[in-house]
This record gives structure tokens, sequence and C-alpha cells, in this order.
């Protein structure tokens, strides 16, 4: 058994502490962990994408097209470019919150409309707007942790190990907001 996850969005989003933390999540959990984190332009707001697969013996961090069990997609556009990763019977959780890319920004192309509308009608998605859930925790650099608790409930890792590996990775000062997050998140998740 191996589960191949993919995580996507935009520089600055927290994509790579959401790694980190569901990375830290499996590990405990006993299972066998690879991750492997593609940059991109992400300082200047381009795409960040994070592969984590894991298991009882994992060889390689990559995931191949068609192959993703889950993607986790911090903002729509980001969900759009990923969906060919996405294996027939995988699950896609999407933030509906919309983060310009810069051709939009200058004007030269239009950001494409209803995208959660065109990504439900071909995959198994969940959205959920995490910047307002994010804000009610207390920050909305908390989106990352509540799109994690989404994830959480789609996963056999017990609820109270992801509630120790959020404590045992963020830091001390942001950790009850961290932990309100994924709570929120948690409760969001279908």
């Amino acid at each position: 058994m191996t589960k191949q996850i993919m995580i996507v969005g935009v520089g600055g989003q927290g994509t790579l502490l959401a790694s980190r933390i569901l990375g830290n999540a499996v590990t405990d959990a006993g299972y066998d962990v690879k991750v492997s984190e593609v940059h991109g332009m992400s300082q200047r707001g381009g795409s960040v994408v994070t592969y984590v697969k894991y298991g009882d013996a994992v060889y390689s961090p990559i995931v191949d097209r068609g192959t993703a069990d889950l993607i986790l997609a911090f903002e729509p556009l980001e969900a759009y470019r990923a969906l060919p990763y996405l294996k027939q019977s995988g699950k896609m959780i999407a933030n509906t919150q919309q983060i310009d890319p810069m051709p939009v920004i200058i004007g030269a192309m239009a950001y494409p409309e209803h995208i959660c509308e065109k990504l439900d009608a071909v995959c198994d998605l969940t959205a959920v707007d995490a910047l307002q859930l994010a804000v009610q925790a207390g920050s909305q650099k908390c989106v990352n942790v509540v799109l994690i608790g989404v994830m959480a409930k789609s996963t056999e890792i017990p609820y109270e190990k992801w509630l120790e590996t959020i404590r045992n990775t963020v830091p001390a000062k942001f950790l009850d907001m961290n932990l309100k997050a994924f709570e929120l998140g948690y409760q969001a998740a279908k």
C-alpha cells in the first residue's frame, strides 16, 4: 500500500510547512515516507509543488501523471493545473481563494472562470474557503493548516497523531491558532 499526495499552491502560501506536517505525521504513524519539493518561482508568487508518498516501502518521491491518490490545492488555478496527476478514483481538496498569477495581474490574460465547478464535474472535489476559516482561527497565514485539517479526515492517520505532529512542528507562539485552524478544517471536511 502506497499513498501518493501532491500539494500545490503559490509561493508564500505555506505549502512547504504543510508538506512538513504531512511528512512528519505519516513518519510518526510508522510509514516510510519520501517528500520532494519543486519550488519554481515560488518567491515571486509562482507555482510550488510538493510530492509526498508514503507506505510500507517507498522508493521514489515523484508522483506521475494519473497516479495521485489526493491533491491538496491551495489555489483553484493550481488545482486545475494539477488535475492530470489525479488518478480516476482520486480525491482533490481545493481552497477557493483565488490568487492572480502575474499574466492576470499585468492584464495579459484573464483568470479562468468557474474553476471549482469545472473540477467538481470531473473529479471528487472538496472545495473549502480555507482563508475564511484561517481568519476565524486567528490569522490568514493558517490557510495551510486549515487545508491539512481538511485532508486529515481523508487519511487513516488518527486525529490525535495529527495534533501531536502539529505541536511538534509549529513554533510555540503560533501553536494555539494553528491547532484551531486544524480543527476548523477537520470539521469542514466531508
